[in-house]
């Protein structure tokens, strides 16, 4: 494996990884992808176990990362939006493969 394939700072697989990867943001991605605008108490209420600190930090990457865009509708009381971006509706593709594998290995 030559140094732009292997797993170093330069690999698209840690890129990806670093941008999708721990424990809550893939549940984000999947939750809006279902629902496609969501506020932060609905994700809180889908998200079973996530704190509103982890919830707030993972939209936060999210959102600085291109896979999230954040509305804020200025009325009372204050409304604000989630939502997949382009890019981060460009996953689904690779998620629901990965869904597939699941399911599959779950039957073996």
């Amino acid at each position: 494996m030559d140094t732009e394939t292997s797993y170093t700072e330069k690999c698209p697989l840690r890129y990806a990884l670093d941008k999708i990867g721990g424990k809550w943001k893939i549940p984000i991605l999947w939750e809006l992808n279902i629902h496609e605008v969501m506020r932060f108490n609905q994700l809180k209420k889908e998200i079973h176990g996530i704190t509103n600190t982890m919830l707030a930090n993972s939209l936060q990457e999210l959102i600085g990362d291109g896979l999230l865009k954040r509305v804020q509708y200025n009325e009372m009381p204050l409304r604000v939006e989630y939502s997949l971006t382009e890019t981060g509706k460009s996953l689904f593709p690779i998620l629901s493969q990965i869904t597939e594998w699941g399911k599959k290995q779950q039957e073996d």
